[in-house]
């Protein structure tokens, strides 16, 4: 059976985890791939076997995130590209401990993965999407961008940033056929739990979700056209009301007088 080619989808971090999963499964919906990694030799051999499965033209490049002059090379496809129809912000790592336990260059390392790459690729599709009137974003964030008190507040902040970039973006595209969607996994089986010297079960035992579950239960939100999708949740409700708080909140955070409640 053929399937209608959507174009091409670049996923970052796409060598191993949710991006490797989400690589597999765009390919199966009808995406040519552009697959962004560090490692050269675990995207080659990923492509060759999407290839094979699915006989979507697969690519490699090679980036490193933390590298300014990569990141550029990334923008320029993105924004040169016309067949590029959706990216994928997947690219992210943690730390091993907190603030005390790390050191500036460590911290400097996931501030550019985590914040800088997705930040100015998602500048760089929404002007291209928007210019072409077409296109998709998806940012993966985290559960944590609703918890900083979890863990460190370094990783759970670059998961808040990039929730509030896209939902910011989101309402500005309103009304256009460009659609942003960050995605909130939970506890999640991949690499950034060994490579941040985690061990994600003893620490969430019967928690962590597979990595297939969330990419197929976030690409069915995606379809749903939901801005935030938070595949563990199991009452929307709670989202819904915690987003309606904030909002309410909203038009009494910038007043000319101070609260009464902080006059001596």
């Amino acid at each position: 059976m053929s399937v209608e080619n959507k174009g091409t989808a670049l996923v970052t971090g796409a060598s191993s985890g949710i991006g490797e999963v989400y690589a597999e499964r765009l390919a199966a919906r009808g995406y040519d791939l552009i697959l962004v990694a560090r490692r050269l030799d675990r995207l080659d051999a990923l492509a060759r076997k999407i290839g094979a499965a699915t006989g979507r033209k697969i690519e490699t490049l090679k980036a490193d995130l933390t590298e300014r002059a990569d990141v550029a090379t990334v923008e320029k496809r993105v924004a040169e590209d016309a067949s590029i129809t959706l990216l994928v912000n997947n690219a992210g790592i943690s730390l091993n401990g907190s603030f005390l336990d790390n050191d500036s260059d460590a911290i400097e390392k996931l501030i550019a993965i985590n914040i800088t790459a997705p930040t100015l690729l998602t500048a760089a599709a929404a002007k291209t999407f928007v210019a072409r009137g077409h296109g998709g974003i998806i940012n993966i964030a985290s559960v944590l961008a609703f918890a900083p008190e979890m863990f460190d507040g370094i990783y759970s902040g670059s998961k808040a940033h990039l929730l509030n970039v896209s939902q910011s973006l989101a309402t500005q595209l309103k009304g256009t056929s460009v659609r942003v969607q960050a995605v909130l996994p939970g506890a999640t089986r991949s690499e950034i739990w060994e490579n941040s010297g985690k061990d994600i079960d003893a620490m969430l035992p019967g928690m962590v979700m597979e990595t297939a579950d969330l990419v197929d239960a976030a690409l069915l939100g995606y379809d749903r056209g939901e801005v935030v999708t938070i595949p563990p949740l199991a009452d929307e409700q709670q989202f819904l009301t915690y987003d309606a708080a904030r909002v309410a909140m909203g038009p009494n955070l910038s007043r000319k007088d101070v609260a009464p409640r902080y006059r001596a």
